[in-house]
């Protein structure tokens, strides 16, 4: 007989797999690392900030868990080529690929210069497009492969000056689509998360004003904005065998705020 036990790790467990988290240090991405981590897989987490990422991956080995990082500014195409490079070397080739770096610059459109544009375009598409262009063949000659975007609400509704960044975020959406129906046949899946309003560093201008953190949390339909912690179950879900079936999705993990 099957143990509960058993049952669940046969879906859910991440033993044997090899994730790369970019944005791993901090925010969505650390929570989304630490319980890829506790399911079972190696994990490296990818940023700018090395002592971020130091710490990260340090707590995660003190937890019992197999980590290591990689410091790229995924604004330059070079560091991201070489990033991926380097990401296969602690572990091997990762199985599991986050996508949760972003900036969010968000001057009025009509204030948004080149040089906003293309950082922004450059972060938040281009460099998981670039990633899931070196791996997703990978994974698919593998035969498994799992490729998790975090997308936002500007990608479906405009709201605080969206511009580049919910520009951006529209087509992480769509880039999941297209990475599902190149890859999806032969054993690879790529979905998009999308959040309500989470309180982490990539939004700081917003958690800085109580009253309007307070009409945010009052929008949802749990009656809160959310937390980091609120990504680790469907992170892991997608992330496993569980979701074979599960690809080119976009799933709101954002407390009915898009429902309301």
């Amino acid at each position: 007989m099957t143990t509960p036990a058993a049952y669940l790790t046969g879906l859910f467990g991440l033993h044997g797999r090899v994730a790369l988290v970019t944005g791993g240090s901090s925010g969505i991405g650390r929570a989304i690392a630490g319980a890829l981590a506790a399911a079972g897989a190696r994990v490296v987490v990818l940023a700018r900030g090395e002592d971020a990422l130091r710490a990260t991956a340090g707590e995660l080995r003190a937890a019992g868990h197999d980590a290591d990082h990689v410091v790229a500014d995924l604004a330059d195409r070079a560091q991201v080529r070489r990033a991926a490079a380097d990401a296969a070397v602690p572990f091997g080739e990762p199985d599991i690929l986050v996508h949760s770096a972003a900036v969010n610059l968000r001057p009025p459109l009509g204030d948004l210069g080149d040089d906003v544009w293309d950082t922004t375009l450059a972060v938040n598409l281009t460099a998981p497009f670039l990633l899931g262009r070196h791996f997703g063949p990978r994974m698919a000659r593998r035969g498994y492969g799992r490729i998790l975007h975090l997308s936002s609400q500007q990608a479906f509704r405009a709201f605080a000056d969206s511009g580049a960044y919910g520009a951006s975020k529209g087509g992480v959406t769509a880039l999941a689509r297209s990475e599902a129906e190149a890859w999806s046949r032969h054993g690879v899946t790529s979905n998009a998360l999308v959040p309500g309003f989470v309180a982490t560093p990539l939004n700081a201008h917003l958690s800085a004003d109580p009253a309007r953190v307070a009409a945010l949390a009052d929008r949802t339909l749990t009656g809160r904005n959310g937390v980091p912690g609120d990504f680790a179950g469907a992170a892991v879900f997608l992330a496993g065998p569980a979701a074979s079936a599960v690809t080119g999705q976009t799933i709101f993990v954002d407390g009915g705020f898009s429902a309301h």
